[in-house]
C-alpha cells in the first residue's frame, strides 16, 4: 500500500469514480484529469481534503493541485483507475472550445517529457558552467559524456514527441516512435543531402522560406530539412498518421490488420510528412519565431513587463502551457529565447513575498507553511505558494505580480536570454551562460533576480498585515479557504422580486398551516441543533457570510449535539470531525460546520457517531462536541448550516424564528 493510498482513494471517489475518468497525467504539482462529466466531481470536498491544495478547471482538464509530492500521489491513484499510465479513453470525444482543446493537446504532449527535459538541461547547463570556469575543457572525455547526457533528448526530440503525440492522438505509440525516428534518420536530413550532391534548384528564393532542393521523391521535389531537435513537424505528421491508421482500420481485414495497417500508415504518412507536412510545419515554426520577435522588438521593456505581470495568472489556470511550444521553438529556431524568459522574475517574486510573510506573520500555521514554500519557489516550483498562501491572502499575490512585472520589464530591456532548455529556478542559471562562455547574460539574470526579490520582499514587509480574519493556508480549513481560490466561488443566483415575493408569501402561509399546495416543490431542512438562529449576512466568517460557499443560516448552539437535518448520505466527514457534508435524498448538498476555525483543534472535543458514506435518517445523532472546551480555547461556536449547491434550486429560504430546536424547520429549499 502506497504512502498516499487513502488520499488517492478519496480523490478518485470525488472526481466521479474511475468510470468518470478518461485519462490522467501529472505535471510538477498537479494531477490533470480528463473527465467524461465534470459535474460529477465534488469540487468542495476535494478542496477541503488534507493533501489537496485546490482544484482548477482549465484547458479541458480537471486539475487537482497537490504540490511537490504529486508523483507519489499519482502512483497511488493510478491503480484505482484500472488504466495504463497516460492512457486515453478512445471513445471520449474532445470537449470544450477550440482554445481549451488546443491547451489540452499541448499539455498532454509536453507534460510527460518536461521532467526529463529539465534534468537533461540542468546537466548540459552545469557542463557549460564548469567549462566556463575552467574546471575542465570541452575536449575531455568527461565533458563529452556529460554533453551526451544533456543533448541526447534534444537532438532526438522528435522520437519523444512522436511517442507522446501518438498517445494523445490515439495512434499506436510505437508507430509514433517510429515516425520520430524516421524524421531523425541521417540520410534524409538536410545536412546529409546537401553534402552528397549539388543543388538542383531553390524554392521560394528571396523569402524567409528559401529552401534548396537536392533530390526528389519519384519526381516530386524534396525540400532539404533537418528535423532533429524540432518540435512542430513531428506532431503534425503523427496527427496525420493517426487519421490514416483510423481509416485503414476500417477496411483492412482482421486477418492481416496486425502488419498491413502500420505498413500502409507509414507508407502514406511519411512521404506526406517529408514532402508537405514537414516543410509547412517548419515554415510555420519560422513564422511563429519571426512574429513573436517582431512583437517583442516593438518595445522589449513593455513585452517583458507584460510577461512578468501575467505569468502567475496564466499558471493559476494552467494556460501557461499554450506558451511552452513558443519557448521551445524559439530556442530551437533562434538558438535562444528572450520572449518568454521574463517569466523567470515571477519565480523569485513569489519566493520573496513568501519569505517576507514568514518574517512578518504571527500566524503560526502560516509561518510553518511559508518557509518550505519559499524553498520550493527558489527551486522553481511556485504553485504551492500561489495556491496555499498568496491567493487566499490576496494582497501578497498582487504584490508578487507587480514585482514580477518590474523584473520582467528589466529583463526585456536588457535582452535577457536563455540558450538551452531545462532547469527550473536557480538551476536555470547555467543555461543563461552565452554559447561563447561569456557571462554578461548571466549577470543580467542575477541582477534581475536581486531587483525582483528586493522589491517583492520590501513591499510585502511594508504593506502586508495579519488580518484577524486572515484566511488559513490551503489544506488547514478547506471550507473557508476554498472561498479565496479562483474558480472556487459559488455564485448565488438572485431571483426576481416577483418570485421572491411569492416565496415569502408561501413560507408565511406554511407557518400558518395554509400552504399553497403545488406552487413549489419543497425540500425541508430541519435544524441539526438547539440554539439561536443567525442570519447569513451576520455570520462572523466572511466566506460563509458572503454566500460563496452556499446559502443558509448559522446556529449558535446551546448544547453539544448535532442531528441529521434530513434523510440522506454522509458524503464527507472531515478528519478533524469539525464539519460534515451531506447529500439529502432531495438532492440538496449540505455543509454543517461546527464552530469557526475549529479545524485547529484537530478533532479534540469532537466525537462522531457516523462514518463517511453512512446513510442516515432525519433526527439521527451525528456528532457530539464539548462546548466548554471549544469556547475555552477561544473559538466561536457559531455553526453555519449551508446548502452548498443552492444555485441548483429556485431559492433557499430561512426560518423566521430566532430560537430553534432540533427537528424544527430551518431552511426551505424550493425546486
Amino acid at each position: 500500500m502506497g504512502k498516499y493510498e487513502s488520499l488517492a482513494r478519496d480523490i478518485v471517489r470525488n472526481v466521479g469514480g474511475k468510470e468518470n475518468v478518461s485519462s490522467l497525467t501529472h505535471c510538477i504539482t498537479r494531477l490533470r484529469f480528463k473527465l467524461k462529466d465534470e459535474s460529477k466531481a465534488n469540487d468542495e470536498v476535494l478542496k477541503s481534503m488534507e493533501g489537496v491544495v485546490t482544484v482548477m478547471k482549465s484547458g479541458g482538464q480537471y486539475q487537482v493541485v497537490i504540490g511537490n509530492h504529486v508523483p507519489d500521489v499519482y502512483a497511488d491513484v493510478m491503480p484505482h483507475l484500472s488504466m495504463d499510465e497516460g492512457s486515453e479513453d478512445k471513445e471520449a470525444a474532445p470537449s470544450g472550445n477550440l482554445f481549451n482543446r488546443a491547451i489540452d493537446i499541448i499539455s498532454g504532449i509536453f507534460q510527460p517529457i518536461l521532467g526529463i527535459m529539465a534534468a537533461c538541461g540542468m546537466v548540459k547547463g552545469l557542463n557549460a558552467l564548469f567549462v566556463a570556469i575552467g574546471l575542465y575543457n570541452d575536449t575531455c572525455g568527461g565533458y563529452l559524456v556529460l554533453n551526451a547526457i544533456g543533448d541526447g533528448l534534444f537532438n532526438f526530440l522528435p522520437l519523444f514527441l512522436g511517442y507522446t503525440a501518438a498517445k494523445k492522438f490515439n495512434l499506436k505509440p510505437m508507430l509514433g516512435l517510429v515516425i520520430g525516428a524516421i524524421m531523425c534518420y541521417p540520410t534524409v536530413q538536410g545536412s546529409a543531402l546537401s553534402a552528397g550532391g549539388d543543388v538542383l534548384y531553390t524554392l521560394f528564393q528571396g523569402t524567409m522560406f528559401e529552401s534548396n532542393v537536392y533530390t526528389d521523391f519519384f519526381g516530386i521535389p524534396m525540400i532539404a530539412m533537418d528535423y532533429t531537435g524540432t518540435v512542430i513537424p513531428v506532431i503534425f505528421v503523427v496527427y496525420f498518421a493517426s487519421k490514416c491508421e483510423k481509416f485503414f482500420n476500417k477496411f483492412i481485414p482482421d486477418l492481416v490488420k496486425f502488419f498491413f495497417v502500420p505498413m500502409l500508415t507509414l507508407l502514406i504518412s511519411i512521404p506526406a510528412g517529408f514532402l508537405i507536412i514537414g516543410p509547412l510545419a517548419t515554415f510555420g515554426s519560422t513564422i511563429i519565431a519571426e512574429t513573436v520577435m517582431t512583437v517583442r522588438n516593438f518595445s522589449p521593456l513593455l513585452a517583458g513587463a507584460i510577461v512578468g505581470l501575467t505569468w502567475q495568472i496564466l499558471v493559476i489556470f494552467g494556460l501557461h502551457w499554450g506558451f511552452i511550444p513558443v519557448y521551445i521553438n524559439n530556442i530551437l529556431t533562434n538558438g535562444y529565447d528572450n520572449v518568454m524568459m521574463p517569466f523567470f522574475a515571477c519565480t523569485f517574486a513569489t519566493s520573496a513575498v513568501v519569505l517576507a510573510i514568514f518574517f512578518k506573520t504571527k500566524n503560526k500555521q502560516l509561518k510553518e507553511m511559508a518557509l518550505p514554500n519559499f524553498i520550493s519557489g527558489v527551486f522553481g516550483v511556485t504553485e504551492p505558494a500561489i495556491y496555499g498562501i498568496l491567493l487566499p491572502l490576496k494582497k501578497p499575490f498582487i504584490i508578487s505580480c507587480i514585482a514580477g512585472c518590474i523584473g520582467g520589464g528589466f529583463y526585456g530591456a536588457f535582452n535577457f536570454r536563455k540558450f538551452m532548455m531545462g532547469g527550473m529556478g536557480i538551476f536555470e542559471f547555467p543555461a543563461m551562460i552565452e554559447p561563447d562562455g561569456s557571462m554578461g547574460n548571466l549577470i543580467v539574470a542575477v541582477v534581475g533576480v536581486v531587483i525582483t526579490m528586493v522589491i517583492a520582499f520590501a513591499a510585502t514587509m511594508i504593506l502586508y498585515k495579519d488580518d484577524k480574519k486572515e484566511p488559513l493556508a490551503a489544506g488547514q480549513d478547506g471550507d473557508s479557504q476554498a472561498a479565496g481560490q479562483n474558480g472556487g466561488a459559488r455564485v448565488i443566483n438572485k431571483k426576481d422580486a416577483k418570485v421572491s415575493a411569492i416565496v415569502t408569501e408561501n413560507i408565511a402561509d406554511n407557518h400558518a398551516g395554509t400552504a399553497h399546495k403545488g406552487l413549489f416543490n419543497q425540500l425541508e431542512i430541519v435544524s441539526p441543533m438547539k440554539g439561536k438562529v443567525i442570519a447569513q449576512e451576520s455570520m462572523k466568517d466572511d466566506a460563509f457570510a458572503s454566500g460563496v460557499l452556499g446559502k443558509g443560516v448559522a446556529v449558535l448552539p446551546e448544547e453539544g449535539r448535532v442531528y441529521a437535518p434530513a434523510d440522506g448520505v454522509i458524503s464527507t466527514l472531515f478528519p478533524t470531525l469539525h464539519a460534515i457534508g451531506m447529500e439529502t435524498d432531495g438532492g440538496a448538498e449540505l455543509l454543517i460546520h461546527v464552530g469557526l476555525d475549529t479545524v485547529q483543534l484537530n478533532g479534540e472535543g469532537f466525537q462522531a457517531m457516523i462514518a463517511q458514506g453512512d446513510r442516515v435518517k432525519k433526527g439521527q445523532l451525528l456528532l457530539t462536541f464539548d462546548k466548554e472546551l471549544i469556547e475555552g480555547r477561544g473559538y466561536s461556536l457559531e455553526t453555519p448550516v449551508l446548502v452548498t449547491n443552492s444555485d441548483d434550486f429556485l431559492d433557499v429560504v430561512e426560518t423566521a424564528e430566532n430560537e430553534i430546536m432540533p427537528g424544527d424547520m430551518l431552511l426551505k429549499v424550493l425546486k
